[in-house]
Order: structure tokens, then sequence, then C-alpha cells
């Protein structure tokens, strides 16, 4: 993945400290090119590390890259400094946002209209929450700011999507993932049929009753780290480890189950 982006010839530019980060973006807002180009060159490496979560979709990844980079400059145009976060904090949902919509709005798949303009209000509040909260909103806070219900939001979530493993990461905040898991279905309803083969029952019984608590809660009850934390008597640091190994383990199983 590196070695390719490296055939790409790209200018390599040191990583900018907070202040120097705010003293630019100051800049930009105020009409300085320089400062602008300066902020999107020394953010290509973010760049670079998020297109890697796209590998195998059939699409060059010199390509994916070019689209995250519509989604610095985007992020670098209507950053605002009132937001009291990092720039990373509000980039990152903001470039993926945009390689996510190329691959969604260039897929075989069809999807109604309606349905592409619920998507689509979707990420624009998922981005204004992002930035106000400084982390991803859950789906019942996006549900609420829209009017809608949690169920037609995952629908409209569910229907923009590429098919592709349920565990892919779709984003990373301080060493706790949201994986694609958080929009599985708890019922067939033929919305999904590559998913009719896998039974999640059967692969949660494998895991310890605590395990299964903490999964159920989790993805399915639409809880945080922290809530679990609580009602576990752990701490979320605990949490989230004891998390990542339950997902972990369901990813074995069912590599192991084929």
């Amino acid at each position: 993945m590196n070695g390719r982006l490296v055939e790409m010839n790209l200018p390599r530019f040191p990583l900018l400290k907070d202040r120097e980060m705010k003293e630019l973006l100051g800049k930009a807002k105020a009409g300085d090119g320089y400062a602008r180009d300066r902020l999107i060159n020394c953010n290509l490496k973010l760049v670079f590390n998020l297109v890697k979560r796209f590998q195998n979709r059939g699409y060059e990844l010199e390509d994916l890259f070019q689209i995250g980079c519509i989604g610095l400059i985007k992020a670098i145009d209507k950053f605002d400094p009132s937001y009291e976060v990092k720039f990373s904090t509000y980039a990152v949902p903001m470039i993926v946002g945009e390689i996510r919509r190329f691959l969604r709005d260039d897929s075989p798949v069809k999807v109604s209209r309606s349905v592409k303009e619920i998507a689509y209000k979707i990420q624009q509040v998922r981005d204004v929450l992002t930035a106000k909260l400084g982390r991803e909103p859950s789906v019942g806070e996006i549900a609420a700011d829209l009017g809608l219900s949690r169920e037609e939001v995952v629908n409209a979530l569910e229907a923009a999507q590429t098919p592709t493993s349920i565990y892919e990461t779709l984003h990373q905040d301080d060493g706790d993932p949201i994986y694609l898991l958080d929009q599985l279905k708890d019922k067939e309803d033929g919305d999904a049929p590559w998913l009719d083969r896998i039974s999640v029952k059967e692969l949660l019984d494998n895991l310890s009753e605590r395990d299964r608590l903490i999964i159920a809660w989790r993805f399915f009850e639409d809880k945080t780290q922290s809530d679990i934390a609580k009602k576990l008597g752990l701490s979320q640091v605990q949490v989230s480890r004891l998390e990542r190994q339950a997902l972990k383990k369901l990813k074995e199983l069912m590599e192991k189950s084929g």
C-alpha cells in the first residue's frame, strides 16, 4: 500500500503541531491561499492512512486517494475553530464520508432517490454532530436530530452501503473502533441477502455470558462503552479491550465456518 502511494511521487511535508495548525486554519479561513495549500500538503498522510480502509474494493487506491483529498479540502474549507475540536477529529469523517459516497454512488446496486436523500442528510448530520460532540454520534442521536425513527436511519444507511465484511472498521477515534456490525439488523427481512448464511445467534453462543452481554448492549441496544462499564462495574478501557477480543473471536469463528 505505502509503496504504491510512494510511486505517485507526492511531495513529503512534515506533520503540523497544534499551534501551527490553528494558525494556518485561521489564515486559510481569511483567504490565504498559501496557508490552505500547506494545510492540504501536510495532511496528505492522514488521507493515506484512511484510504487503507478501502483496499480490495475493485478500485485503484490512487483514485480513492484523490477522492479522499477532496474530502480533506472540504474539511479545511468548512472547519470552524469554534467547534473546539482538533482538526483531525473533524477531518476524518469528512474524508471517509467522501470516499464512501463515491463508492455508494458508483455501486451497481441501485437505491431509490428518496432513500439516497435520507442517507445524504444522515451523512450531513453525522458530520455536524461529530464536530459538535467530538465523537461519532450514535444512531439514536442522528435519528433524533432528523426527526426520524432509528429504523429509518438504519435502513437508509444499509441501503447506501456497499456489501463488505461486517468487521470492517468504519471509524476509529481514540482507540474505540466503530464496525459495520453496528448496522446489523436483528431480524431477516430480505434487504441484505448476503447475511442470510450467517447465524449471528450461533456465533454469539460461542462467547462467554459477559462477552455476549457486551456485544448485545454495544451493537444491538446502542449503548456506549461507558454505559456498559457502569453496568458491569468495569472501566471503559476494560470494556473496550473485552469488546475487541470478543469481535476478534467472532471473526475467527466466522472465517472457520466459511
